[in-house]
């Protein structure tokens, strides 16, 4: 399943249309494990694809049959499992379920788990792992206190979930982050002190952790790899898929302390000819942060940074008053004047409270947007040392 998630979802003749996130599973007798589908992300959304629907898995992705699919965000049923969400990196014993092996049933009917990689977690490197049939770990999947207890985790919002395991022994906070999906802990990392956050990531292997840095939001992925030492850096970052690691290894080029230390790279960022209505549909996924979902940043193609030439930027409350079929080439504020990647923090701050911005557009020399600063970054890196725990005892 570690060779599933995150390959490409084709549609019938072989055009992306997402990637895939998980696998769905269910209890099916004898304990048995059956694949009901997969969760792939299409246009920002998580989606359920029944593996009724699914013509083809090969190392270059998954294709589909024909047929429309629902666009309805994927909410798990009672019963259902998430492969990668609920049990990777589940305690075995003194290993860890490491990935999961699914093949079709006998009558090609059905999908089932049929393999178990088991491995033991060390400092940022990698173990051969102890492949077993799935029936030999089966019972190590049923309900638990422990597994009820990170379930409970799993609803908490992040900064709580902090100080519940600030509350813990490290030998117990282990145990408990090894059960947690990559995307909470991911969570967890953007909530704690730099210096718990490395102590953290220092515990897990390399594969989970090169994970983890790309369910992080880019800015805060690369400021907890320049807090890292150098070996372990450049082996995360050999670890992390090429469209993951190429924009980290952009934003440590900078000082820590300047606009281009600061960014993030993946603001909302359409082309010039894009429509009011696509705009607000796109600032409208959850996925995106409230900060950086206040404003979408416009530029000539292509939209990926460094983009083409940066034509303005405009606020969501400028979109909902605009006709819905006029283009954001229309609408730009033009005044907001971007920054180059070298601005010190301080300029960066009184810039954003100057003119009450909530984010800044950052450009090159050749006036490409590379990334954009939003108020949260600075209050991150101006705030002093360990204010969240201060926040945490009031």
């Amino acid at each position: 399943m570690s060779r599933l998630v995150r390959l490409p979802l084709t549609d019938t003749d072989g055009d992306p249309v997402g990637r895939i996130r998980d696998v769905v599973l269910a209890p099916s007798g004898d304990s048995k494990l059956r694949v009901l589908g997969l969760v792939a992300n299409i246009e920002r959304r998580n989606i359920f694809i029944n593996m009724s629907r699914i013509a083809e898995i090969d190392p270059s992705g998954v294709r589909m049959v024909g047929g429309t699919v629902s666009v309805r965000s994927f909410t798990r049923r009672t019963g259902e499992q998430l492969a990668v969400g609920d049990l990777l990196d589940t305690r075995v014993g003194d290993e860890y379920l490491t990935d999961l092996a699914i093949a079709p049933g006998p009558d090609k009917a059905f999908w089932f788990v049929v393999l178990a990689a088991l491995g033991r977690r060390g400092p940022l490197r990698r173990r051969a792992p102890n492949v077993v049939p799935w029936e030999q770990v089966a019972s190590s999947f049923a309900s638990t206190p422990e597994m009820d207890e990170v379930a409970e985790l799993r609803d908490l919002h992040p900064t709580d979930v902090v100080d519940r395991l600030q509350a813990l022994s490290p030998d117990r906070r282990h145990e408990v982050v090894a059960l947690l999906a990559d995307e909470q802990v991911a969570d967890l990392l953007e909530e704690m002190e730099e210096e718990e956050a490395v102590r953290l990531v220092e515990t897990l292997d390399l594969e989970r952790a090169a994970h983890i840095l790309e369910e992080m939001e880019p800015d805060d992925a690369a400021d907890l790899l320049a807090d890292l030492p150098e070996t372990e850096r450049a082996a995360l970052l050999e670890e992390m898929r090429p469209e993951e690691s190429i924009p980290l290894r952009r934003l440590l080029a900078y000082d820590e302390d300047t606009a281009g230390g600061l960014m993030t790279p993946e603001p909302v960022i359409l082309a010039h000819t894009t429509t009011v209505a696509e705009a607000l549909a796109n600032i409208r996924e959850r996925e995106i942060p409230a900060e950086l979902a206040a404003q979408v940043f416009v530029t000539q193609p292509p939209v990926s940074t460094p983009t083409g030439k940066y034509v303005g930027v405009v606020g969501f409350q400028r979109l909902l008053r605009e006709q819905p079929s006029t283009t954001l080439d229309e609408c730009v504020n033009d005044s907001t004047e971007p920054v180059a990647p070298d601005l010190p923090l301080r300029d960066v701050a009184e810039r954003l409270a100057s003119y009450d911005l909530l984010a800044l557009p950052v450009c090159d020399r050749s006036g490409r947007l590379v990334g954009a600063v939003t108020v949260d970054d600075v209050l991150d890196h101006v705030l002093p040392e360990g204010w969240r725990q201060r926040r945490a005892r009031t």
